[in-house]
């Protein structure tokens, strides 16, 4: 029997949070690296603003990888191109899309990221979906990074110092997890 691919998403900041283009770039990187070992990206799909996610998106499709981009309100129109697959929630954001995203990977990669990464965050945390935060980034990646969300202990946020040690212990975790 084949097994389905693995599904990791790649949650991170909006450009509308300032932060450099090193941080699109490492968004752009991640999302190669998870095309390059046959995964299949998650993302938010931003209808405005581009953002380290979407980067990822586009690290994704060079490395010939498959893309779903999950989006808030109705409507497939979404400001990334690179997206094979939107998913319309219909939900605004603040929860809705963000609760639909998370629990449709198997694991989630941290870039940087602002209130909606956070929330992102707890909800992987709180469905015991695996969470590597990219330490270095900033945000509350970098805030939350090898550290535990409350006293219940659920899962550690494990943290990563390059695109390629994330994707490679975002792909441990749920290995070791099966």
């Amino acid at each position: 029997m084949k097994q389905r691919k693995l599904q990791i998403g790649v949650m991170g900041s909006c450009t509308d949070i300032i932060h450099s283009q090193k941080l699109l770039e490492l968004g752009e990187e991640v999302g190669w690296w998870i095309a390059k070992k046959k995964a299949i990206l998650l993302v938010g799909a931003e209808k405005d603003v581009d953002s380290v996610s979407q980067a990822a998106c586009r690290g994704a499709k060079k490395a010939k990888g498959q893309v779903v981009g999950v989006t808030y309100g109705k409507g497939l129109d979404v400001h990334e191109k690179n997206i094979d697959i939107i998913i319309a929630t219909g939900s605004e954001r603040g929860g809705g899309r963000e609760f639909v995203l998370v629990n449709s990977c198997d694991v989630i990669i941290t870039i940087n990221g602002g209130s909606g990464t956070l929330t992102e965050i707890a909800i992987a945390y709180q469905a015991n979906i695996p969470i590597i935060a990219l330490g270095r980034s900033g945000g509350w990646s970098e805030k939350l990074a090898n550290t535990f969300l409350d006293e219940r202990k659920r899962i550690k946020i494990i943290s990563a110092e390059s695109a390629k040690e994330a994707v490679n212990k975002a792909i441990d975790q749920v290995k070791n997890s099966r």
